[in-house]
């Protein structure tokens, strides 16, 4: 199996990841928290979406990913947005940290 990690660098590249993230779980049936709804798991569905994404224990879909960016306020966007439970605090790094 294949797996890719992207990495979204500055305000562009963060917006653009987070658009990306948001169409990945649309066309894969994740929802925004990460889980993905009984129905999707049992009509046969393929396991492509594993390029992307990494499955917890706990079934939640977490996307392999980075979100990077000197200046928060992007950043921020992603951490109280829409989709602020598909990601893991460590993977949205803002400022100097």
């Amino acid at each position: 199996m294949r797996e890719a990690i992207c990495i979204h660098i500055g305000q562009g590249g963060v917006q653009i990841g987070n658009a990306c993230w948001e169409l990945f779980c649309l066309e894969h049936g994740i929802q925004p928290d990460g889980q993905m709804p009984s129905d999707k798991t049992i009509q046969g569905r393929s396991d492509a979406f594993n390029t992307f994404f990494s499955e917890t224990g706990a079934g939640k879909h977490v996307p392999r990913c980075v979100m990077v960016d000197l200046e928060p306020t992007v950043v921020d966007e992603v951490r109280t947005g829409t989709y602020r439970q598909l990601f893991h605090p460590e993977q949205l790094i803002s400022g100097k940290e």
